[in-house]
């Protein structure tokens, strides 16, 4: 099964200090939330997820709110398992970071070795240009993309 595998180059430009981020669900950010959260240096996302938790405690042990305190705990735990990269990707964005590519692959290694080798390295390439038969007009939103978006990134 694919991963989508985010990269992200630092405001100097380096290519040497990509950060590469697979954008999906967390099991550690799901067990762990404000833990995992500060690991990753979420400072403000681990304090609120911290206060929601212990509101959710709080609740528990409070006679008629049980369940309401256990479902606001595990709520807490699924959305920073499910958003806890988005988090991370974010976080750098802010900090001048930019989102250079999103590549599925199924592993780590073949989406960077997908991203780096379409870095250009100044060597002379020479890249065959493809065209369509003669008579061809290519049509936007005619594009195939299973009816869900076109290419174009719109709906149908």
């Amino acid at each position: 099964m694919a991963s989508s595998y985010v990269f992200l180059v630092p405001p100097d430009g380096r290519r040497e200090d990509t950060r590469t981020i697979r954008d999906g669900f967390s099991w550690l950010a799901f067990l762990f939330p404000w833990i995992w959260l500060l690991a990753h240096r979420l400072w403000l996302h681990a304090i609120i997820a911290f206060a929601l938790q212990a509101i959710g405690g709080v609740l528990a042990e409070e006679p008629g709110f049980g369940p309401a305190g256990m479902a606001l705990a595990f709520a807490v735990n699924l959305f920073v398992g499910l958003e806890g990269q988005n988090f991370r990707i974010r976080n750098l964005v802010s900090r001048g970071w930019r989102e250079d590519a999103a590549i599925g692959a199924p592993s780590l290694d073949l989406a960077e070795e997908i991203y780096f080798s379409n870095i250009e390295t100044g060597a002379d390439t020479k890249v065959h240009e493809w065209s369509q038969a003669p008579g061809a007009q290519a049509q936007p939103g005619q594009s195939t993309s299973l009816g869900l978006f076109g290419f174009e990134g719109g709906r149908k």
